[in-house]
């Protein structure tokens, strides 16, 4: 399978066929939906094709113990009970972009979070409205205004936002690229995606990511940290906003 969302995170429509169909979801031999993986939700939108049109309510690795490649994504309908397309039935797929996009600005804004904020993640959480990560803070004290500004100062400087191929050899060498200590990068496949945010001479973040992003930091928007909770002796959970 193609992940057409690798290639092209602002794409909203593409042409596919299917491979299967039941009720386990439907496989295609390429697809513009990201799965839910990494915190980040699966997409929502449309397969349509001759004489049928289905509302796809979610979107799944078929394998979460395999790293995401090839053929493990399946699209699952919204109506369970509605005429499902046969094997080799060209398709027209269309993701609930405003969604999607939504996704894209709030990941991004986790990174740049990660940034600002000292300390391993401990967990997290991307929503369209609201998104969260949990911080493990040594110092268990942070200052909820300083941290809004530098996020939205970091946006405001429009850094560019983009992939970066490793293999495994350099996370080994690197350790220090894996900050959440909940979801550990998958290994044994050779390559690696990073996500850089800046540049490779003056990289505001870099960690490994699988997940869609916008390609510049300002497209994000003005964010507000909603609020920081205290959940256990170092655990601080930061919870942001977009703010249009």
């Amino acid at each position: 399978m193609t992940l057409l969302f690798r290639e092209s995170p602002c794409a909203r429509t593409a042409e596919a066929t299917v491979l299967s169909a039941g009720p386990e979801g439907i496989r295609l031999d390429r697809t513009l939906f990201y799965p839910a993986g990494g915190g980040q939700p699966g997409d929502t939108g449309t397969i349509a094709w001759e004489g049928g049109t289905l509302r796809i309510a979610d979107t799944r690795k078929a394998g979460e113990a395999a790293p995401l490649s090839g053929d493990d994504v399946l699209h699952i309908p919204e109506d369970t009970s509605a005429p499902l397309p046969a094997p080799g039935t060209p398709v027209t797929l269309e993701i609930d972009w405003e969604r999607r996009h939504r996704h894209m600005r709030m990941h991004t804004t986790l990174h740049l979070l990660c940034a600002v904020v000292p300390g391993s993640v401990t967990g997290g959480q991307v929503g369209a409205d609201r998104s969260r990560l949990d911080f493990d803070v040594p110092s268990g004290s942070l200052d909820k205004a300083e941290i809004e500004a530098r996020l939205n100062a970091l946006i405001a400087a429009d850094h560019p936002v983009a992939e970066r191929i490793v293999d495994d050899a350099e996370l080994d060498r690197r350790p220090d690229l894996v900050r959440t200590l909940s979801v550990q990068p998958p290994r044994g496949g050779g390559l690696l995606r990073l996500l850089l945010i800046g540049t490779d001479e003056a990289p505001v973040d870099l960690q490994p990511c699988g997940g869609t992003h916008v390609g510049r930091t300002g497209e994000i928007g003005p964010v507000s940290v909603v609020k920081i909770e205290n959940k256990g002796r170092q655990n601080r959970r930061i919870v942001v906003a977009l703010k249009e």
